[in-house]
Protein backbone atom coordinates (compact mmCIF):
# COMPACT_ATOMS: atom_id res chain seq x y z
CA UNK A 1 0.00 0.00 0.00
CA UNK A 2 1.32 3.63 -0.89
CA UNK A 3 2.68 5.72 1.60
CA UNK A 4 0.08 8.37 1.26
CA UNK A 5 -2.63 6.00 1.37
CA UNK A 6 -1.35 4.78 4.82
CA UNK A 7 -0.94 7.66 6.52
CA UNK A 8 -4.53 8.75 5.58
CA UNK A 9 -5.64 5.61 6.88
CA UNK A 10 -4.17 6.37 10.22
CA UNK A 11 -5.35 9.85 10.32
CA UNK A 12 -9.10 9.17 9.68
CA UNK A 13 -9.09 6.38 12.42
CA UNK A 14 -8.17 9.39 14.91
CA UNK A 15 -11.72 10.72 13.92
CA UNK A 16 -15.18 9.66 15.32
CA UNK A 17 -17.21 6.52 14.31
CA UNK A 18 -19.56 9.20 12.77
CA UNK A 19 -16.97 9.65 9.85
CA UNK A 20 -16.21 6.04 9.42
CA UNK A 21 -17.09 5.99 5.94
CA UNK A 22 -14.38 7.78 4.99
CA UNK A 23 -11.88 5.59 7.10
CA UNK A 24 -13.72 2.41 5.28
CA UNK A 25 -13.74 3.78 2.01
CA UNK A 26 -9.89 4.24 2.60
CA UNK A 27 -9.38 0.85 3.65
CA UNK A 28 -11.80 -1.10 0.83
CA UNK A 29 -9.41 1.01 -1.64
CA UNK A 30 -6.18 0.01 -0.10
CA UNK A 31 -6.73 -3.64 0.24
CA UNK A 32 -8.64 -3.58 -3.54
CA UNK A 33 -4.69 -1.95 -4.78
CA UNK A 34 -3.12 -5.10 -3.32
CA UNK A 35 -5.86 -7.50 -5.05
CA UNK A 36 -5.34 -5.86 -8.78
CA UNK A 37 -2.09 -4.52 -8.30
CA UNK A 38 -0.87 -6.63 -11.72
CA UNK A 39 2.96 -5.33 -10.97
CA UNK A 40 3.15 -8.44 -8.30
CA UNK A 41 4.98 -11.41 -10.31
CA UNK A 42 2.26 -14.40 -10.22
CA UNK A 43 5.16 -16.45 -8.29
CA UNK A 44 4.96 -13.99 -4.92
CA UNK A 45 0.79 -13.97 -5.57
CA UNK A 46 1.13 -17.74 -5.08
CA UNK A 47 3.47 -18.01 -2.32
CA UNK A 48 1.39 -15.63 -0.19
CA UNK A 49 -2.07 -16.89 -1.63
CA UNK A 50 -3.65 -17.09 2.05
CA UNK A 51 -3.25 -13.60 2.67
CA UNK A 52 -4.55 -12.87 -0.99
CA UNK A 53 -7.56 -15.17 0.32
CA UNK A 54 -7.81 -13.20 3.50
CA UNK A 55 -7.85 -9.59 1.74
CA UNK A 56 -10.60 -10.85 -0.45
CA UNK A 57 -12.65 -12.13 2.77
CA UNK A 58 -11.84 -8.72 4.69
CA UNK A 59 -13.53 -6.77 1.98
CA UNK A 60 -16.11 -8.83 2.36
CA UNK A 61 -16.36 -8.14 6.19
CA UNK A 62 -16.01 -4.23 5.20
CA UNK A 63 -18.66 -4.68 2.68
CA UNK A 64 -21.37 -6.08 5.19
CA UNK A 65 -20.28 -4.11 8.75
CA UNK A 66 -18.91 -7.47 9.71
CA UNK A 67 -16.55 -7.31 12.55
CA UNK A 68 -14.16 -10.03 14.16
CA UNK A 69 -13.48 -10.49 18.15
CA UNK A 70 -11.21 -13.22 19.21
CA UNK A 71 -10.04 -14.89 22.61
CA UNK A 72 -6.58 -15.28 23.69
CA UNK A 73 -5.08 -16.69 26.58
CA UNK A 74 -3.25 -19.36 27.94
CA UNK A 75 -4.92 -23.09 27.96
CA UNK A 76 -7.99 -23.49 30.72
CA UNK A 77 -7.97 -19.68 31.82
CA UNK A 78 -11.86 -20.36 30.30
CA UNK A 79 -12.05 -18.79 26.65
CA UNK A 80 -14.57 -21.09 25.35
CA UNK A 81 -16.73 -20.56 28.19
CA UNK A 82 -16.12 -16.99 28.22
CA UNK A 83 -17.85 -17.23 24.72
CA UNK A 84 -20.59 -19.48 25.38
CA UNK A 85 -21.56 -16.69 28.17
CA UNK A 86 -21.65 -14.18 25.80
CA UNK A 87 -23.52 -16.30 23.59
CA UNK A 88 -25.81 -17.57 25.85
CA UNK A 89 -25.59 -21.00 24.57
CA UNK A 90 -23.03 -23.74 25.02
CA UNK A 91 -21.56 -23.21 21.30
CA UNK A 92 -17.43 -24.01 21.96
CA UNK A 93 -16.37 -26.91 23.66
CA UNK A 94 -15.21 -26.58 27.39
CA UNK A 95 -13.22 -29.26 29.77
CA UNK A 96 -11.02 -29.72 32.34
CA UNK A 97 -8.49 -31.21 30.10
CA UNK A 98 -6.12 -28.96 28.16
CA UNK A 99 -6.33 -28.02 24.72
CA UNK A 100 -9.72 -29.16 23.94
CA UNK A 101 -9.79 -25.88 21.40
CA UNK A 102 -7.28 -26.98 18.50
CA UNK A 103 -8.59 -25.33 15.52
CA UNK A 104 -10.01 -21.30 15.71
CA UNK A 105 -13.91 -21.40 15.42
CA UNK A 106 -16.15 -18.44 15.14
CA UNK A 107 -19.92 -17.94 16.15
CA UNK A 108 -22.21 -14.58 15.41
CA UNK A 109 -23.03 -12.91 18.46
CA UNK A 110 -26.43 -11.89 17.64
CA UNK A 111 -27.32 -9.89 20.97
CA UNK A 112 -25.08 -7.40 19.35
CA UNK A 113 -27.40 -5.60 16.46
CA UNK A 114 -26.11 -3.66 14.76
CA UNK A 115 -23.98 -5.20 12.37
CA UNK A 116 -22.52 -8.35 12.40
CA UNK A 117 -20.08 -9.42 15.08
CA UNK A 118 -18.65 -11.97 15.41
CA UNK A 119 -16.80 -14.12 18.50
CA UNK A 120 -13.69 -16.47 17.58
CA UNK A 121 -12.56 -19.31 19.89
CA UNK A 122 -8.71 -19.80 19.76
CA UNK A 123 -6.33 -22.48 21.00
CA UNK A 124 -4.66 -21.69 24.12
CA UNK A 125 -0.75 -20.79 24.25
CA UNK A 126 2.07 -22.34 25.88
CA UNK A 127 0.73 -25.75 25.49
CA UNK A 128 3.08 -28.28 25.21
CA UNK A 129 3.57 -29.75 21.26
CA UNK A 130 0.90 -26.96 20.75
CA UNK A 131 3.49 -24.90 18.81
CA UNK A 132 1.55 -24.91 15.82
CA UNK A 133 -2.11 -24.37 17.61
CA UNK A 134 0.10 -21.19 19.27
CA UNK A 135 0.90 -19.37 15.82
CA UNK A 136 -3.11 -20.44 15.05
CA UNK A 137 -4.10 -18.76 17.14
CA UNK A 138 -1.73 -15.53 17.04
CA UNK A 139 -2.57 -15.17 13.17
CA UNK A 140 -6.34 -14.68 14.07
CA UNK A 141 -5.20 -12.61 16.78
CA UNK A 142 -3.56 -10.54 13.98
CA UNK A 143 -6.48 -10.27 11.65
CA UNK A 144 -9.40 -9.34 14.30
CA UNK A 145 -10.53 -6.16 14.87
CA UNK A 146 -10.72 -6.37 18.87
CA UNK A 147 -8.84 -8.94 21.40
CA UNK A 148 -10.45 -10.27 24.38
CA UNK A 149 -6.91 -11.38 26.93
CA UNK A 150 -8.05 -13.91 28.87
CA UNK A 151 -6.27 -14.99 32.18
CA UNK A 152 -7.54 -16.23 35.45
CA UNK A 153 -4.52 -15.16 37.83
CA UNK A 154 -1.66 -12.49 37.76
CA UNK A 155 -0.15 -12.19 34.46
CA UNK A 156 2.67 -15.09 33.51
CA UNK A 157 6.27 -13.83 31.83
CA UNK A 158 4.76 -15.91 28.85
CA UNK A 159 1.39 -14.03 29.00
CA UNK A 160 3.13 -10.31 29.38
CA UNK A 161 4.80 -11.51 26.14
CA UNK A 162 2.03 -12.79 24.46
CA UNK A 163 -0.06 -9.35 25.38
CA UNK A 164 3.06 -7.21 24.28
CA UNK A 165 3.18 -9.07 21.03
CA UNK A 166 -0.88 -8.79 20.62
CA UNK A 167 -0.25 -4.96 21.35
CA UNK A 168 2.12 -4.23 18.84
CA UNK A 169 -0.25 -5.48 15.93
CA UNK A 170 -2.09 -2.46 16.92
CA UNK A 171 -5.26 -3.91 18.03
CA UNK A 172 -7.14 -2.68 20.86
CA UNK A 173 -7.42 -5.52 24.03
CA UNK A 174 -9.63 -5.98 26.69
CA UNK A 175 -8.33 -7.84 29.68
CA UNK A 176 -10.44 -10.17 31.14
CA UNK A 177 -9.42 -11.78 34.68
CA UNK A 178 -11.99 -14.75 34.26
CA UNK A 179 -12.76 -17.18 37.48
CA UNK A 180 -13.44 -14.14 39.45
CA UNK A 181 -15.55 -16.27 41.69
CA UNK A 182 -12.69 -17.78 43.16
CA UNK A 183 -11.47 -14.44 44.94
CA UNK A 184 -12.30 -13.21 47.83
CA UNK A 185 -13.40 -9.00 47.58
CA UNK A 186 -9.67 -8.19 48.78
CA UNK A 187 -7.74 -11.25 46.53
CA UNK A 188 -9.71 -9.49 43.75
CA UNK A 189 -8.41 -5.78 44.03
CA UNK A 190 -5.23 -7.07 44.36
CA UNK A 191 -5.16 -8.78 40.88
CA UNK A 192 -6.85 -5.98 39.21
CA UNK A 193 -4.38 -3.59 41.02
CA UNK A 194 -0.97 -6.06 39.88
CA UNK A 195 -2.74 -6.68 35.98
CA UNK A 196 -3.02 -2.61 35.31
CA UNK A 197 0.64 -2.59 37.12
CA UNK A 198 1.89 -5.47 34.28
CA UNK A 199 -0.20 -4.14 31.30
CA UNK A 200 0.63 -0.92 31.40
CA UNK A 201 1.23 1.03 28.32
CA UNK A 202 -0.20 -1.96 26.12
CA UNK A 203 -3.72 -2.03 27.91
CA UNK A 204 -6.20 0.78 29.10
CA UNK A 205 -7.11 0.55 32.17
CA UNK A 206 -10.74 0.67 32.15
CA UNK A 207 -10.65 -2.27 29.45
CA UNK A 208 -9.62 -4.39 32.13
CA UNK A 209 -12.25 -6.22 33.61
CA UNK A 210 -13.68 -9.47 35.02
CA UNK A 211 -15.60 -12.06 34.63
CA UNK A 212 -16.78 -15.31 36.24
CA UNK A 213 -18.00 -17.20 33.14
CA UNK A 214 -18.24 -20.72 34.18
CA UNK A 215 -18.17 -20.54 38.62
CA UNK A 216 -17.49 -23.39 40.26
CA UNK A 217 -19.95 -25.44 42.30
CA UNK A 218 -19.43 -23.84 45.83
CA UNK A 219 -20.38 -26.12 49.34
CA UNK A 220 -23.46 -23.83 51.13
CA UNK A 221 -24.36 -25.34 54.53
CA UNK A 222 -27.84 -24.33 55.38
CA UNK A 223 -29.49 -23.75 58.71
CA UNK A 224 -33.42 -24.89 58.39
CA UNK A 225 -36.14 -23.45 61.09
CA UNK A 226 -35.41 -25.94 63.71
CA UNK A 227 -32.00 -25.07 63.33
CA UNK A 228 -30.29 -28.30 61.33
CA UNK A 229 -27.37 -27.82 59.55
CA UNK A 230 -27.47 -29.31 55.85
CA UNK A 231 -24.83 -29.45 53.52
CA UNK A 232 -25.22 -28.65 49.45
CA UNK A 233 -23.80 -27.81 46.28
CA UNK A 234 -24.48 -24.57 44.78
CA UNK A 235 -23.49 -23.23 41.53
CA UNK A 236 -23.20 -19.44 41.16
CA UNK A 237 -24.80 -17.50 38.58
CA UNK A 238 -22.63 -16.32 35.35
CA UNK A 239 -21.49 -13.31 35.45
CA UNK A 240 -19.89 -11.52 31.92
CA UNK A 241 -21.84 -7.99 32.34
CA UNK A 242 -18.31 -6.19 32.77
CA UNK A 243 -17.30 -7.68 29.46
CA UNK A 244 -20.85 -7.04 27.67
CA UNK A 245 -20.72 -3.50 28.82
CA UNK A 246 -17.28 -2.88 27.80
CA UNK A 247 -17.72 -4.45 24.71
CA UNK A 248 -20.67 -2.64 24.06
CA UNK A 249 -18.97 0.48 24.47
CA UNK A 250 -16.69 0.04 22.37
CA UNK A 251 -18.63 -1.17 19.62
CA UNK A 252 -21.07 1.81 19.38
CA UNK A 253 -17.82 4.35 19.80
CA UNK A 254 -15.30 2.74 17.66
CA UNK A 255 -16.61 -0.18 15.82
CA UNK A 256 -16.67 0.40 12.11
CA UNK A 257 -13.55 2.43 13.21
CA UNK A 258 -12.01 -0.51 14.57
CA UNK A 259 -12.71 -3.15 10.81
CA UNK A 260 -11.17 0.02 8.82
CA UNK A 261 -8.00 -0.08 10.80
CA UNK A 262 -7.68 -3.50 11.02
CA UNK A 263 -8.00 -3.41 7.13
CA UNK A 264 -5.36 -1.14 6.74
CA UNK A 265 -3.17 -2.58 8.83
CA UNK A 266 -3.59 -5.93 7.44
CA UNK A 267 -3.38 -4.27 3.83
CA UNK A 268 -0.05 -2.67 4.82
CA UNK A 269 1.92 -5.85 6.78
CA UNK A 270 0.65 -7.69 3.24
CA UNK A 271 2.25 -4.34 1.46
CA UNK A 272 5.77 -4.97 3.51
CA UNK A 273 5.62 -9.05 2.77
CA UNK A 274 4.80 -8.33 -0.63
CA UNK A 275 7.59 -5.84 -1.23
CA UNK A 276 10.17 -8.62 0.71
CA UNK A 277 9.02 -11.13 -1.62
CA UNK A 278 9.27 -9.30 -5.01
CA UNK A 279 13.22 -8.28 -3.54
CA UNK A 280 14.06 -11.76 -2.37
CA UNK A 281 12.90 -12.86 -5.90
CA UNK A 282 14.90 -9.82 -7.28
CA UNK A 283 17.92 -10.90 -5.20
CA UNK A 284 18.28 -14.12 -6.39
CA UNK A 285 17.76 -14.04 -10.09
CA UNK A 286 20.25 -11.38 -9.18
CA UNK A 287 22.90 -13.67 -8.12
CA UNK A 288 22.43 -15.74 -10.54
CA UNK A 289 22.84 -12.59 -12.95
CA UNK A 290 26.16 -11.35 -11.16
CA UNK A 291 27.68 -15.34 -11.56
CA UNK A 292 26.90 -15.44 -14.97
CA UNK A 293 28.91 -12.22 -16.04
CA UNK A 294 31.72 -12.88 -13.18
CA UNK A 295 32.11 -15.97 -15.43
CA UNK A 296 31.66 -14.28 -18.69
CA UNK A 297 34.51 -11.72 -17.56
CA UNK A 298 36.91 -14.64 -15.99
CA UNK A 299 37.05 -16.42 -19.12
CA UNK A 300 37.83 -13.21 -21.39
CA UNK A 301 40.37 -12.40 -18.87
CA UNK A 302 41.89 -16.00 -19.00
CA UNK A 303 42.23 -16.33 -22.60
CA UNK A 304 43.41 -12.90 -23.39
CA UNK A 305 45.33 -11.48 -19.93
CA UNK A 306 45.54 -8.18 -18.96
CA UNK A 307 47.90 -6.48 -16.42
CA UNK A 308 47.11 -7.26 -12.91
CA UNK A 309 46.22 -3.33 -11.98
CA UNK A 310 43.99 -2.77 -15.00
CA UNK A 311 41.59 -5.39 -13.88
CA UNK A 312 38.83 -3.51 -11.84
CA UNK A 313 39.82 -0.30 -14.01
CA UNK A 314 38.81 -2.49 -17.21
CA UNK A 315 34.87 -2.55 -16.40
CA UNK A 316 33.43 -3.25 -20.03
CA UNK A 317 31.57 -6.69 -18.64
CA UNK A 318 30.78 -4.69 -15.63
CA UNK A 319 29.19 -2.00 -16.63
CA UNK A 320 26.61 -4.48 -18.84
CA UNK A 321 25.98 -6.17 -15.57
CA UNK A 322 25.00 -2.88 -13.95
CA UNK A 323 23.21 -1.92 -16.12
CA UNK A 324 21.11 -5.28 -16.34
CA UNK A 325 20.96 -5.55 -12.45
CA UNK A 326 19.49 -2.03 -12.53
CA UNK A 327 16.74 -2.81 -15.07
CA UNK A 328 16.10 -6.17 -12.44
CA UNK A 329 15.52 -3.48 -9.52
CA UNK A 330 13.30 -1.32 -12.02
CA UNK A 331 16.06 1.43 -11.25
CA UNK A 332 17.46 1.69 -14.49
CA UNK A 333 21.10 3.38 -14.99
CA UNK A 334 22.77 4.75 -18.26
CA UNK A 335 25.92 2.97 -18.88
CA UNK A 336 28.09 6.47 -17.46
CA UNK A 337 26.48 6.31 -14.29
CA UNK A 338 27.03 2.63 -14.35
CA UNK A 339 30.52 3.56 -14.68
CA UNK A 340 30.69 6.23 -12.12
CA UNK A 341 29.31 3.29 -9.29
CA UNK A 342 31.98 1.11 -10.59
CA UNK A 343 34.62 3.34 -10.06
CA UNK A 344 33.03 4.73 -6.35
CA UNK A 345 33.10 0.62 -5.74
CA UNK A 346 36.59 -0.01 -7.20
CA UNK A 347 38.42 3.11 -5.60
CA UNK A 348 36.96 1.56 -1.88
CA UNK A 349 38.36 -1.57 -2.86
CA UNK A 350 41.64 -0.31 -3.07
CA UNK A 351 41.35 1.67 -0.10
CA UNK A 352 40.29 -0.93 1.85
CA UNK A 353 42.76 -4.20 0.49
CA UNK A 354 45.65 -1.65 -0.73
CA UNK A 355 47.44 -1.98 -4.55
CA UNK A 356 48.52 -5.00 -3.70
CA UNK A 357 45.11 -6.73 -3.51
CA UNK A 358 45.23 -8.69 -7.17
CA UNK A 359 48.62 -9.99 -6.22
CA UNK A 360 47.90 -11.99 -3.24
CA UNK A 361 44.53 -13.23 -5.01
CA UNK A 362 46.52 -14.08 -7.86
CA UNK A 363 48.44 -16.12 -5.44
CA UNK A 364 46.06 -17.96 -4.23
CA UNK A 365 44.56 -18.67 -7.94
CA UNK A 366 48.03 -20.14 -8.80
CA UNK A 367 47.02 -22.50 -5.63
CA UNK A 368 43.96 -24.06 -7.24
CA UNK A 369 46.35 -25.06 -10.54
CA UNK A 370 44.90 -24.49 -14.32
CA UNK A 371 42.71 -27.10 -14.89
CA UNK A 372 43.33 -26.48 -18.36
CA UNK A 373 42.02 -23.07 -18.27
CA UNK A 374 44.60 -21.68 -19.78
CA UNK A 375 47.35 -22.46 -21.33
CA UNK A 376 49.66 -19.51 -19.19
CA UNK A 377 49.29 -20.25 -15.87
CA UNK A 378 48.84 -16.65 -15.40
CA UNK A 379 46.07 -16.60 -17.66
CA UNK A 380 44.04 -18.99 -15.30
CA UNK A 381 45.10 -17.55 -11.96
CA UNK A 382 44.26 -13.35 -13.30
CA UNK A 383 40.86 -15.49 -14.58
CA UNK A 384 40.00 -16.33 -11.16
CA UNK A 385 40.90 -12.80 -9.93
CA UNK A 386 38.48 -10.97 -12.57
CA UNK A 387 35.84 -13.35 -11.83
CA UNK A 388 35.93 -12.36 -8.05
CA UNK A 389 36.36 -8.30 -8.55
CA UNK A 390 33.50 -8.42 -10.39
CA UNK A 391 31.46 -10.34 -7.79
CA UNK A 392 32.41 -7.66 -5.66
CA UNK A 393 31.24 -5.03 -7.49
CA UNK A 394 28.12 -7.27 -8.30
CA UNK A 395 27.33 -7.66 -4.65
CA UNK A 396 27.93 -3.92 -3.71
CA UNK A 397 26.17 -2.69 -7.01
CA UNK A 398 22.61 -4.91 -6.05
CA UNK A 399 23.19 -3.61 -2.30
CA UNK A 400 23.01 -0.10 -3.91
CA UNK A 401 19.91 -0.81 -6.27
CA UNK A 402 18.05 -3.00 -3.28
CA UNK A 403 18.31 0.37 -1.30
CA UNK A 404 16.78 2.50 -3.36
CA UNK A 405 20.19 3.40 -5.08
CA UNK A 406 21.34 4.75 -1.84
CA UNK A 407 24.40 3.27 0.54
CA UNK A 408 22.77 4.43 3.26
CA UNK A 409 24.43 5.78 6.54
CA UNK A 410 27.50 4.40 6.17
CA UNK A 411 28.57 5.18 2.38
CA UNK A 412 30.19 3.12 0.05
CA UNK A 413 32.95 1.97 1.73
CA UNK A 414 30.66 0.75 5.13
CA UNK A 415 28.98 -1.52 2.42
CA UNK A 416 32.38 -2.91 0.01
CA UNK A 417 33.86 -3.63 3.85
CA UNK A 418 31.15 -5.88 5.08
CA UNK A 419 31.10 -7.41 1.46
CA UNK A 420 34.57 -8.08 1.87
CA UNK A 421 34.38 -9.23 5.45
CA UNK A 422 31.44 -11.57 4.58
CA UNK A 423 33.22 -13.10 1.68
CA UNK A 424 34.91 -16.41 1.49
CA UNK A 425 38.04 -16.04 -0.47
CA UNK A 426 39.11 -19.11 -1.41
CA UNK A 427 35.70 -20.79 -2.17
CA UNK A 428 34.69 -17.61 -4.47
CA UNK A 429 38.15 -18.66 -6.15
CA UNK A 430 37.11 -21.87 -6.54
CA UNK A 431 33.70 -21.26 -8.03
CA UNK A 432 35.69 -19.17 -10.55
CA UNK A 433 37.65 -21.84 -11.24
CA UNK A 434 34.58 -24.50 -11.53
CA UNK A 435 32.88 -21.86 -13.55
CA UNK A 436 35.11 -20.78 -16.00
CA UNK A 437 36.45 -24.19 -16.78
CA UNK A 438 33.07 -25.22 -17.70
CA UNK A 439 32.34 -22.62 -19.72
CA UNK A 440 35.39 -23.23 -21.77
CA UNK A 441 34.61 -27.00 -21.99
CA UNK A 442 31.23 -26.10 -23.69
CA UNK A 443 32.81 -23.01 -26.16
CA UNK A 444 35.22 -25.92 -27.31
Amino acid sequence: MPDWLFAKSQDATKKTDSEAPDHLDLAQESLDALINDSRVPESVRESLRQDYEEVQAMLDRLEHGHLHIAVFGRVSVGKSALLNALLGKPRFRTSPLHGETTRAERDHWQEYEDGGVFLIDTPGINEVDGEAREQLAREVAGRSDLILFVVDSDLTETEIQALTDIAAMHRPIILVLNKVDRYSPAERETLLESLARHADGLVDRKNIVTASADPAEQLVIRVDEEGAEKEEWRRPKVDVSQVKERLWDILQTEGQTLAALNASLFASNLSDKVGERILQARRELGQKLIRNYCATKGVAVALNPVPIADLVAAAVVDVSMIVHLSRLYGLPLTRNEASDLIRTIGAQMLLLMGTVWAVHFTSSALKLGSGGLSALLTGGAQGAVAYYSTWVVGQAAERYLAQGKSWGEGGPKLVVREILDNIDRDSILQQAKQDIQARLQRAG
